[in-house]
Order: C-alpha cells, then structure tokens, then sequence
C-alpha cells in the first residue's frame, strides 16, 4: 500500500493501469465483476438494461457483450502466452458467434450476459493467479497484429473494462435505471476505485 504525502492511500483512481503491481492488477479486474454486480443485479425494471438511451448508443446488456467479446479475444492469446514458449498468436482463429450463440444473445437477459462474462473473467483471473511475476514478461509473436506480451493483454482488458463501465455507469443514469435502489447500488465508478487501495510496480 502506498500512502501519499498528505498521508492519504494511494488508490485505483488515483494511477493508471501501467504503474499497478500485477497483484493491483488482478485486484482491479477482479473489481470488474463486484462492481458489475453491484450495479446491475439490484435493478428492479430490468427491461431497461435491454433498452439504448438513443438510437445508435448501446444498451447495458450491449455493453456486457462488448466487454465479454473483449475477454473471447484476448483470453485465448494469454493462455497461448503462459503455456507456450514464445507461441505463435496468429494460430488462434478469429472469435465468431455460431448461430446458435446469436440466437442465446437475442433472448437472454442482460443478467445472463453479465453471467457468462462473470465465467470468462474467473477464468482469466485463474491463469494470472497461478504466474510467478516472471512469467508477466513473456511475449507471443504475430505478424498479422503485433507481439504481445502476456503483461501488457492483462492491462488491455482492464483499460477496456474502465471504458466500458465508465460508459454503463453513464447509461444506468440517463435510463433511470437506478431510481429507488440504495446508495451503495448507485455507487459511481469513479468513488468505487477511490475505495481500493493499490501498491505499484
């Protein structure tokens, strides 16, 4: 933990993902799932998570399947990464939603998608948990993107949870999703991370 000269905690708001230890890290992505929970699952009228604030904005449940379609792609680079010796990232074949998948989407609830993301990021988190800080460092090749290392997909997913939460935080406002539900439901991101203290690199 490190403490400011003011003596206050240094906390998530306070530091970019770059500058987190790994640990901070896993805290954060982590965080991802609590704070979707805590937002969505309170919701009475959960038809509106289904429903766009304005026409060509996504809706929450949009927002779920953007951040899971996010972990599909990036998850499978990281495993490549931890299990392989300098792996060769472009043998992972593109990510495409079978028909029957599509199908899934259109009628499961926005509650359902956030379960299914819930599944892939424990997963994610169970890979980082079981690597040695060295093993952070490792690099796949790919020469119809570029090289990744292992380090820097963990810190890609949790950049593009904050957007992504940023954008729902936003949207759960605006389609007055949250009226009656107790403070702690409505809780903004931005006062959720000043909460979690964090110790850097």
């Amino acid at each position: 933990m490190i403490i400011t000269q003011s003596g206050r905690k240094v906390t998530a708001a306070d530091v970019p993902v770059s500058q987190l230890s790994n640990m901070s890290l896993i805290v954060r992505m982590h965080n991802t799932i609590n704070h979707l929970s805590r937002w969505l699952t309170p919701i009475h009228d959960r038809a509106l998570l289904d429903r766009s604030v304005f026409y060509g904005e996504p809706s929450v449940k949009e927002l779920l399947m953007q951040m899971r379609a996010e972990e599909q792609r990036v998850f499978p680079k990281m495993y490549l990464i931890a299990t392989e010796n300098n792996p060769d990232l472009d043998r992972i074949p593109p990510r495409q939603r079978t028909e029957s998948e599509r199908r899934w989407d259109e009628e499961a609830s926005a509650l359902s998608t956030m379960a299914e993301f819930r599944r892939l990021r424990q997963s994610t988190l169970s890979l980082l948990r079981s690597l040695p800080d060295s093993a952070w460092s490792r690099v796949g090749t790919s020469r119809l993107e570029h090289d990744w290392v292992l380090r820097d997909l963990a810190e890609l997913l949790a950049n593009h949870d904050t957007a992504v939460l940023t954008q729902m935080d936003s949207t759960l406002d605006r389609i007055g999703a949250r009226k009656g539900l107790s403070p702690a439901a409505q809780t903004h991101l931005s006062d959720l991370m000043r909460l979690v203290p964090v110790t850097l690199k």
